[in-house]
């Protein structure tokens, strides 16, 4: 098994190209069952969550063409004769093939979608979403997944009882084929949602509200083909703000979609970090305070999830190593995932002086000299979040089960070295 030795303790310097949005590719690539042209999709991470489902498409009927190492060319001719068992537990992104393929008129039996093991990540909200179009959702007594929809899905006024961001877009890409209009409350809005949609629109869907949570959705007969570029990935852009305030380093980040980082300039602010942001690039000087504020009462502050436009869940991991090099004392609330926190363990261990409260919470007391250790990554965002921490220890850390990391971040080894890590893959 593959590993990460890092010798840390060194202020890094340089550039990072920021790399498409892993959860804007995913759906897109879903959403090319839709149409039967040929849809080109730009700036792809070069990963393996996206491997795995461009290798689910095939298995679709798709013809896919690597044009370079970041450009896909897929064209559709969907079947669905059913789907790697081992291929769909490796990424919970497969079951966004659902949406398009009920939308096509297929019925859909696949076992439950894999992913992170990060707590309970139900499927009601996509269950929901898709009855309310007219699909007959069942689990049967292997737990797979047996969805059968009706000759043509029809539009209905859905009410999610979770702004989920996979069932979203389940249920968007089911609706624009669907008779007539769609109406969805409650919908997930995250930058890779307003990506799909954006997709979506220019094959031909009418979306109106995107970027709110109100979506309407008029049904079209057929899509077309569309040259769509991803956007850039601004858990990656929130992961290297968090590697530079770690490590006391001056980065500038290039290829950025600056708009979306308002979220993540208040929660960096919280811990006494600034960065300056250009139109796309980012911009994290070396000199920061590194003071933890407290709140305008002069009590411990709060880092917590939401929804967006709130603080991104998939962030906290970087928040809570971060915080452990900031001067002060910070409470982290991670309100959406019950086994998130549990990485804190490992930093612990390095000598963090962290209190794990419950599952949710943890109070981060910083500043403190983290020591080496022998890591084990547990899921893409806190083995980013341990690469960080081995970083920014003096010393030499391994990180084991990195294949969890490079799922999510392209090129990381080699973005790592060329700002002066000292980091080798063995």
């Amino acid at each position: 098994m593959s590993q990460y030795v890092i010798n840390g303790g060194k202020t890094l310097k340089g550039e990072v190209l920021i790399s498409g949005n892993k959860n804007a590719a995913l759906p897109c690539i879903a959403a090319t069952l839709l149409s039967d042209e040929k849809i080109t999709l730009r700036n792809i991470p070069d990963i393996l969550d996206v491997s795995v489902m461009l290798k689910l498409s095939q298995e679709l009927g798709s013809e896919i063409k690597r044009v370079d190492k970041n450009t896909v060319e897929i064209k559709s001719h969907v079947h669905f004769d059913g789907l790697d068992p081992a291929l769909v537990d490796s990424v919970r992104g497969s079951i966004l093939f659902s949406g398009p393929l009920l939308a096509r008129g297929e019925k859909v039996i696949i076992p439950p979608p894999g992913g992170d093991v990060i707590g309970l990540r139900r499927l009601d909200t996509h269950f929901l979403g898709l009855s309310a179009l007219g699909v007959d959702c069942n689990i049967d007594d292997r737990g797979y997944l047996i969805l059968t929809p009706p000759k043509r899905l029809v539009g209905a006024d859905i009410f999610l009882d979770e702004a989920s961001v996979t069932a979203t877009e389940n249920v968007i890409m089911a609706a624009t084929l669907a008779l007539g209009e769609s109406t969805i409350y409650n919908a997930a809005c995250e930058p890779h949602i307003q990506n799909l949609c954006n997709l979506l629109n220019m094959m031909g869907s009418e979306i109106e509200g995107i970027g709110s949570n109100f979506l309407r959705i008029k049904g079209k007969e057929k899509l077309h083909g569309a040259d769509h570029i991803i956007s850039s990935d601004y858990m990656e852009t929130g992961s290297f703000i968090g590697l530079a305030a770690a490590t006391g380093s001056e980065l500038l980040l290039k290829r950025v979609d600056t708009p979306f980082l308002r979220p993540l300039e208040l929660g960096f602010n919280k811990l006494g970090i600034k960065f300056e942001i250009y139109k796309d690039s980012v911009y994290i000087p070396s000199k920061q305070s590194k003071v933890i504020s407290k709140t305008y009462s002069g009590v411990t502050n709060k880092l917590d999830d939401a929804p967006w436009p709130g603080f991104p869940a998939d962030l906290l991991s970087i928040m809570t190593v971060t915080a452990t090099q900031m001067n002060g004392t910070l409470l982290i609330h991670e309100k959406m995932f019950e086994s998130r926190l549990y990485f804190v363990d490992y930093l612990i261990r390095m000598g963090a002086d962290i209190i794990l409260c419950d599952p949710h919470r943890a109070v981060v007391n910083g500043k403190s000299r983290l020591r080496p250790c022998d890591l084990i990554s547990p899921d893409v965002r806190a083995g980013m979040a341990m690469v960080i921490a081995a970083l920014a220890t003096e010393g030499k850390c391994a990180i084991s089960r990195i294949d969890q990391i490079e799922r999510g971040y392209e090129s990381l080894l080699d973005k790592l070295i060329n700002i002066g890590a000292d980091i080798k893959k063995q």
